[in-house]
């Protein structure tokens, strides 16, 4: 009987681990493979609770948070990759990356430790904040600047796109005027690039 037990446990958790995998591919690539969702981690059920209109105005919020955190990791793995072929490896540790940020990275690593939560990456580029991504950029102009036709052109770029993260980030509204900037801002950082 422990025997038929082991098996029908055994089943049980490979078909568990093959949900949770099926789960994470919907995630990893955004889409549906028909898979029932489990409602049990599902916030739905307080979102009702809260005011129409700042659902309305989340959900129009939801679009430029998604562009921005595209972009801003598209910009992350740029730098990651040029400084990765210009310096090894360790291009972090290796002077590619001003003493001050690298200071400041190291100090939010310990403090993320020793909050006790899961650490948010193993890559200490993640935890340089974005206007500290721009001074990498600069601070490296002699790889960047195959990449970019001007520094000026990504300094003011990327100072526009720090004064339009804000609101984005901390859930406040962007007016429409402020839309249009940001749309206009991801046009000139492509534009930019060589």
């Amino acid at each position: 009987m422990a025997r038929v037990d082991d098996h029908l446990r055994s089943f049980g958790m490979s078909g568990h681990l093959l949900t949770e995998e099926i789960r994470q591919i919907e995630r990893r690539f955004s889409i549906d493979l028909g898979h029932v969702h489990s409602d049990s981690a599902d916030s739905s059920g307080y979102y009702p609770q809260f005011d129409q209109a700042i659902r309305v105005q989340a959900a129009e919020m939801a679009a430029h948070y998604e562009l921005f955190y595209c972009l801003e990791q598209s910009i992350r793995d740029l730098i990651g990759s040029v400084l990765l072929e210009k310096s090894g490896a360790s291009w972090w540790s290796s002077g590619s990356v001003p003493d001050k940020i690298v200071s400041e990275v190291s100090e939010r690593i310990q403090r993320e430790k020793d909050s006790g939560f899961s650490q948010r990456s193993e890559k200490e580029l993640d935890y340089t904040n974005f206007g500290e991504l721009s001074v990498i950029i600069t601070f490296n102009w002699d790889v960047f600047g195959a990449v970019f036709s001007s520094k000026r052109a990504v300094e003011r770029i990327m100072n526009g796109l720090n004064l339009l993260r804000g609101p984005i980030a901390h859930c406040s509204p962007l007016a429409a005027d402020e839309v249009d900037r940001l749309n206009l801002t991801v046009k000139d950082w492509f534009r930019a690039m060589s």
